[in-house]
């Protein structure tokens, strides 16, 4: 480890590199070509993360469950809200449109208008039987008049199932065959089966039909994803190459710089495919992610080849120079960068894990290519002319450096007090921050599939399954009379809320056995009596053995139940205010020595899920910082520099975290991922600031406001590039349709932004004012690991090789 970050390590290297570029060269062809061919084993994920760990006591709830009922989100609804549905025409075209998918080898169970079954009670023997709604397949005027009419005044069973209590709009129900809910072939069939049947229906019959539930959700929602990585990796490449242009204004330095993280990119796609991780909507955005960082790398190089060359026009001493004084810095800040992804890898979530193995193993390969390419590929071209080297003494950057100068040695006060008057303000904002554990927030909004989930939380009380799970502790519980009640007034508590759809169990198969049983009167739709039920039990046996229609609700040993709602897409905090308010009622209604009952589904795993990882993205935020105070502790043996370098970039993410509070934007996994993402790239700029003071604090003999300084210009203008590179470079995810993709960009950017300012005002202000203690070699001690060569040492093991 000593040898990595000494000297002699970096200037070995350096003679390595240069002497056998040819042969590195293609060894990074090879790899670039076998990288490619691992893209076929990339995986695209079929349905929504798990946040939890598989031994979490929601997950083990849930997994209760299926094994109990099977899959609960297989559900597709489509739906239709027009006056003109209920004419011969167009219910019989509904109908048989409806009946076409009963072919498709994909489907269960397909449920609308022309599936309907009435129970009717017959006599001879007892027994109750389900008879057609429809009864034939001519449709005239006075039929569908009829049909509309029985529908809506006398079948109250199918209230929220077919028809909405709020309006007259019609649901169909396709049920999916569980075995592919989560596969690949439900996207084929919703792709190239489903939507192109719709489409063509819509323009046949100028209808507007909508389209929902979780498998439908899902397949369109990870299209969405697929179709924006291309367009974030374009866009970060555009923007990107034009900033680097406009600073370097060099074709050749563009078109390397450009070459290196293309290579960077292709490996990306490769590791996710050696892996086999499955993309998700966090590793979708690690391609774009590695332009993103690695363009600095890049900056940091061709700045410094171009300063060495305009210094003594030496090209082969120049690219030396390159990886023996550059090279250990931009190390040491891409270790810091993976550092601050892979503390995701020590979270629980397999969802965080993946992404901080593949983000962290690609810093550290984007590091080795940048490092190769870049100084290969200038050994082999001419050597910059002036005209390449013009942007070194641009005016407008000497005049920006002069004003930070300027600002660091007259108006430190003034930067303290900015400090902290933002450190206030931030820290009232922050107590102003929500936990958002909502499923369908960070959806893009336009999307078609988004605007059909909010028709049907407006027309049917929600779309995403909420599962209530009851076990009565004995077998045939169930469908004991006392359970029945009890069951009924837990549905009428959760119908009393407006955010739960009206929930669906064996209850409302035993109302509807009661109506059946008189002759199909709708008052009757209610739980029958003791002695109503000794008359009924006859014909709900031979109903029950015949049909076998209460598998659905009830499990085969009749001990456990389920009751379905459907909620709207709330939030964590005001599904934890549901769960409070209903808690005691349900210790009443189910006491607990008698009965178990636990609320499941994936809507609900998701936000409990939520508030799990931002616990766990807390902690590895809270890890990476301790990680970098380490790693600033053994590269300066001094608790105050620990301080001073953690202070400018703790202060940025705070003040972000406060306008978060202030702009109403939610912690949710999307946005609390920003300060680790922040965090390890804004300390860089540290890294480098901080590295070359304490070269300078050598040469000048620890003069200290001659070394802030001299640091101060010779990073500033590489940090003020990097920044202006990373600060437009996430702001190209604000161009996402998904909200946590967009929020991720913009406040990413706002804090590297803020940190751009602190490392370049706050940082050397704070050494400055540290002067008498920093200055004292025996609170800076030299360390045992010489991190960064000073000019002498440089110069002095040149004349030795030569």
């Amino acid at each position: 480890m000593a040898k990595l970050f000494s000297f002699g390590f970096w200037n070995a290297l350096a003679g390595v590199i240069l002497r056998n570029r040819a042969i590195i060269f293609l060894t990074i062809v090879g790899i670039t070509i076998f990288m490619g061919f691992q893209w076929k084993n990339m995986k695209f994920s079929h349905s929504e993360a798990n946040l939890l760990p598989d031994d979490h006591e929601i997950n083990i709830k849930y997994q209760n469950f299926l094994q109990k009922f099977g899959e609960e989100g297989n559900l597709i609804v489509m739906a239709v809200k027009d006056s003109s549905l209920f004419t011969p025409t167009k219910l019989k075209a509904w109908n048989d449109f409806n009946n076409s998918f009963k072919k498709y080898e994909e489907i269960d169970l397909v449920v609308s208008i022309a599936d309907l079954k009435k129970l009717i009670k017959k006599d001879n023997p007892q027994r109750f039987e389900l008879v057609d709604f429809i009864k034939d397949s001519t449709y005239t005027d006075e039929k569908v008049a009829a049909y509309e009419s029985e529908l809506f005044t006398k079948l109250p069973f199918y209230e929220g199932l077919v028809y909405s209590k709020n309006s007259k709009t019609i649901q169909s129900a396709i049920y999916l065959k569980k075995d592919i809910v989560n596969t690949k072939a439900r996207k084929l069939f919703i792709e190239n089966v489903l939507n192109p049947a719709v489409q063509e229906f819509e323009a046949k019959y100028e209808m507007d039909v909508k389209v929902s539930g979780m498998p439908y959700i899902r397949t369109m929602n990870s299209q969405n994803i697929m179709d924006e990585i291309s367009v974030f990796i374009l866009a970060a490449l555009l923007v990107t190459s034009l900033i680097f242009f406009f600073f370097f204004r060099s074709f050749r330095a563009t078109f390397i710089s450009m070459t290196a993280v293309i290579i960077g990119v292709m490996w990306a796609f490769g590791i996710l495919g050696i892996l086999e991780y499955e993309i998700t909507v966090l590793t979708a955005i690690i391609p774009p992610l590695v332009i993103v960082i690695g363009i600095p790398n890049c900056i940091f190089l061709i700045n410094k080849y171009q300063q060495e060359i305009k210094k003594h026009g030496n090209k082969a001493k120049s690219l030396q120079r390159v990886i023996t004084k550059v090279g250990n810095a931009t190390l040491m800040t891409n270790v810091t960068t993976a550092s601050g992804f892979a503390t995701f890898a020590l979270t629980e979530s397999k969802l965080l894990k993946e992404f901080g193995i593949v983000a962290s193993l690609n810093i550290i390969a984007l590091f080795i290519l940048c490092l190769l390419v870049i100084t290969i590929i200038y050994s082999y071209m001419p050597q910059p002319k002036e005209r390449h080297l013009k942007h070194l003494g641009k005016g407008w950057i000497e005049k920006l450096i002069d004003w930070m100068e300027n600002m660091v040695r007259n108006r430190r006060i003034t930067i303290y007090f900015s400090s902290v008057i933002i450190l206030i303000v931030s820290i009232i904002g922050i107590y102003t921050i929500k936990v958002s554990g909502s499923l369908l927030e960070d959806m893009p909004k336009a999307a078609g599939f988004y605007k059909d989930i909010t028709f049907f939380e407006k027309e049917f009380d929600g779309i995403m399954p909420l599962e209530i799970l009851i076990d009565t502790k004995r077998k045939q519980g169930v469908l004991k009379l006392s359970t029945l009640k009890r069951m009924e007034k837990l549905q009428e508590l959760l119908e009393e809320n407006p955010q739960l759809s009206k929930p669906i169990s064996i209850v409302s198969l035993v109302k509807y056995s009661k109506q059946a049983f008189y002759n199909g009167n709708p008052k009757y739709y209610q739980i029958p009596t003791s002695q109503e039920r000794n008359f009924i039990l006859p014909y709900a046996k031979s109903f029950e053995s015949d049909s076998g229609i209460m598998k659905s609700y009830v499990d085969s040993t009749g001990q456990y139940a389920r009751i379905t709602t459907f909620m709207k897409d709330v939030g964590t905090e005001e599904m934890d205010r549901i769960e409070a308010s209903l808690a005691p009622k349900l210790e009443k209604i189910f006491p607990k020595e008698r009965y178990d009952v636990s609320f499941t589904g994936k809507a609900l795993i998701f936000q409990k899920g939520t508030k799990y990882l931002v616990w766990n993205l807390t902690f590895s935020l809270g890890l990476a910082v301790i990680l970098i105070a380490i790693f600033m502790a053994w590269m300066f043996r001094s608790w105050k520099m620990i301080v001073i370098s953690l202070i400018p970039n703790l202060l940025p993410l705070l003040m972000t975290a406060g306008l978060m509070g202030y702009l109403g934007v939610p912690i949710k996994p999307s946005t609390i991922l920003v300060f680790s993402i922040a965090f390890g790239i804004s300390v860089d700029d540290t890294i480098h600031f901080l590295a070359k003071y304490r070269q300078e604090l050598k040469s000048n003999h620890w003069r200290i406001r001659k070394s802030v300084f001299a640091s101060l210009r010779e990073t500033g203008v590489s940090m003020f590039y990097t920044s202006t590179v990373l600060f437009f470079g996430f702001s190209v995810f604000m161009i996402s349709s998904f909200g946590g993709t967009k929020a991720l960009g913009g406040l990413v950017s706002t804090t590297l932004l803020f940190a751009m300012l602190a490392n370049l005002l706050l940082l050397p202000s704070l050494l400055l004012s540290l002067e008498r203690s920093i200055a004292n070699k025996k609170t800076l001690k030299e360390p045992t690991l010489k991190i960064i060569p000073n000019e002498e040492e440089l110069e002095e093991s040149e004349q030795e090789e030569e």
